[in-house]
Formats: C-alpha cells, sequence, structure tokens
C-alpha cells in the first residue's frame, strides 16, 4: 500500500516502551507496503491507577502502535482497528490485485472503476491538497517513484529522457472524480495513482474517529513514527511528550521533545534515511513533481503540528518542496492554524511562532533561528 516510505522521525518520549524513531519512511508520495497483524494479543496494564490497553500492528510496511486509557476500551476495538487497517491498505494499494488502486492504474487511459466510499474520499483529498499547492504535492507521482526506486534499489540517477517521461505522465488535473457514480478514472495509459503522500494521515484520521465514536478519548495513535495524533491526555492529566529524532545520527538519538495533547497532530517528513550519493550530491525520496528530481531546498527535515493528520501528510511533503522561507509563508497564509518547523542543513531550525515557545531542544549542535 502507498502510504508509508516516510521518514520516522518522531517518537513517544515516555508512552511507548519501543522507539519508533527509526520506523519506515515515506517516499514523496510513494510505496508498497504489506499488511499483517494478529488480533487478540493486546496488552493490557494499569498506569497511575487507570487502565490501560495497547496493541501494535504490523501494517502499511511499519510498525503502527496503539494505546487507550480507560476502562471501556476492549479486545474487539483493538480487533476493529485491525480490521480498519486492513480495508484501507486492501483499498490504497499500487500492488494488491483487489484493491480500488490497483484497478484504478490498470485502466489508466482506458476506464473509469467504481471504487469505495473511502477511496474515493481520499482521492478527492489528493486532488484538492494538489491544487492548493500549485501541484507540488501530486498523488499521480507513481511514473517518477516507479523510476527512481530510491530506498527500494535505485543507486543512481535516471537518464534524463526517462525522468522526463515520467514527468509527462504526472499531472493531477488528470484525474477524473465522479462523485455520483463513485468513480475514479486516470486520463492517460501509464499514469500512477499513489497515495503515499496522505494516506498514513488519512488512516490515522479514521482510527481517531472510531476512537472517539467509541468514547475513548484518551489515547495515543503512532503510525511509524512519523504520523501521531494524541486524544485527551494521560491519566495523570499531563501531556504526551514526543522525541524529535536527530536527523544526522542514528534511530532512536533526539534532538529535542514537543508536548501534544487534545486531538494535536504531529508528522514529519525527512531526508536523512532514504537517499543515496552520487559525484557528491544527496538524492533523497522526496520527489518534486515539477522537475521530477528530488527536490534541493536545504532542509533536512521538516514537521508539521495540525489539527488533522490528512492535512499534515499532505502538507509535510508539499510544503517541505517549497523550502523553509516559503513554506513558512505558506502556512502562515492558511485559514486553519498549522505550525511547523524546519530543519536547514545548517542545523538551524525555522519555527512558526506558535510552535517555537513548545520546543524543547537537548542537542547544542540545533539552535534556533531568529
Amino acid at each position: 500500500m502507498a502510504i508509508t516510505r516516510k521518514a520516522a522521525l518522531l517518537s513517544l518520549a515516555v508512552l511507548m516502551s519501543a522507539s519508533l524513531l527509526g520506523g519506515c519512511g515515506k517516499e514523496n508520495n510513494g510505496g508498497a507496503p504489506s499488511a499483517s497483524a494478529s488480533a487478540g494479543n493486546a496488552e493490557v496494564t494499569e498506569e497511575n491507577g487507570t487502565r490501560a490497553m495497547a496493541q501494535t500492528y504490523y501494517i502499511y510496511d511499519t510498525v503502527v502502535n496503539i494505546k487507550v486509557f480507560g476502562d471501556k476500551v476492549q479486545q474487539a476495538n483493538m480487533d476493529h482497528i485491525q480490521e480498519m487497517m486492513e480495508r484501507m491498505d486492501m483499498e490504497f494499494s499500487r500492488t494488491k490485485k483487489d484493491g480500488d488502486v490497483y484497478k484504478i492504474n490498470e485502466a489508466a487511459g482506458k476506464e473509469a472503476v467504481k471504487v469505495s466510499d473511502e477511496t474515493l474520499d481520499v482521492v478527492k483529498l489528493s486532488v484538492k491538497y494538489a491544487q492548493e499547492m500549485d501541484g507540488l504535492f501530486d498523488p499521480t507521482i507513481g511514473p517518477l517513484v516507479d523510476l527512481w526506486n530510491i530506498g527500494s534499489g535505485g543507486e543512481s540517477v535516471p537518464p534524463k529522457q526517462e525522468i522526463d517521461k515520467a514527468r509527462a505522465l504526472t499531472n493531477y488535473k488528470d484525474v477524473i472524480i465522479d462523485e455520483a457514480a463513485k468513480t475514479v478514472k486516470l486520463a492517460r495509459e501509464g499514469m500512477v495513482l499513489d497515495l503515499g503522500g496522505i494516506g498514513k494521515g488519512y488512516a490515522a484520521d479514521r482510527i481517531a474517529d472510531y476512537l472517539r465514536g467509541e468514547g475513548l478519548d484518551s489515547a495515543m495513535i503512532n503510525l511509524g513514527g512519523s504520523s501521531i495524533i494524541a486524544l485527551g491526555v494521560k491519566p495523570n492529566g499531563s501531556e504526551w511528550n514526543i522525541g524529535l529524532q536527530d536527523p544526522d545520527k542514528s534511530r532512536g538519538t533526539q534532538l529535542g521533545t514537543i508536548k501534544i495533547s487534545n486531538g494535536e497532530v504531529i508528522d514529519a517528513s525527512g531526508v536523512y534515511e532514504r537517499f543515496f550519493m552520487q559525484d557528491g550530491v544527496r538524492y533523497h525520496h522526496i520527489l518534486d513533481p515539477r522537475t521530477g528530481y528530488p527536490g534541493q531546498v536545504g532542509l533536512k527535515s521538516l514537521t508539521i503540528m495540525s489539527p488533522n493528520a490528512t492535512d499534515a501528510d499532505a502538507l509535510s511533503t508539499g510544503v517541505f518542496l517549497m523550502g523553509a522561507e516559503e513554506g513558512m509563508k505558506y502556512l502562515q497564509s492558511l485559514p486553519e492554524k498549522i505550525d511547523a518547523f524546519f530543519i536547514t542543513e545548517d542545523n538551524r531550525i525555522y519555527a512558526t511562532p506558535g510552535i517555537r515557545d513548545r520546543l524543547v531542544l537537548t542537542d547544542s549542535t540545533y539552535s534556533l533561528a531568529n
């Protein structure tokens, strides 16, 4: 399923026992994970006199951790979350033959494909984000992802002719959506829909919606260490402490922390983990649809804070490609409150006002820019 391949730059510094700082990464919009998780194996504990249930799922080619507090949570809730994730994994997969996205890609340039409500929703959202970011986020980037194949064997720059050919097949404006018929069609043969830049955030939001609907309002949802949602607060009333991965160090090494609560989302993208070097140039996995090449914008990582994980997931790709200065301006122009911090190649951290005072830096290598 194309919803992973995103550098895992976050961990739960105090809640989870397993560090997820080094989880799987995210392509610009790519990936093809497999899903496997076993039902009925949640761990039940007690924290500060409150019952807690936690379960780890191996799905979306990454490690998903869900921890829920309260007497009401049952194994049935954890099993239902697994079923939800497996369903979305199938629907959005580029490689599973029964999946909606696989069928859409197979029918590219030929016919429209009837899809589920979830697939229709996530494709509509993908196109909306593409429009709003003028194509910097593009759900049809699949041909470029496949060509470069960074992190999955690609270790050299493809011929320019091949890049130009793949880039010509990347255009979100050629996604034809019929809401009444619930169909999606790619206008040209050879196009490839890839939901890697939005799918993990979308899945996190659906899990959060389900838990809220069940009256479970104290929980931590962690999809691979890169998309995290905090519901409510911890049993003792405190916020969750999120560890921030040092993009120059080994997995699990923090540059600082930030606390989140009450439905806040934190989502990170980085280039430190999935790349190759050629002629002294680092070619990473965040591809720019405008050029067909990895975006060279002077950034190591970008972390987004938002009320919505789907928004944060898409923004963490498109805004990354804007660079720190333009990305900051874009985020501050949005009607909704979105905060972020950018880490540049010279180890400076540029943060929006709403997040600046919440960052706790523990590594003197990094400093906040004025």
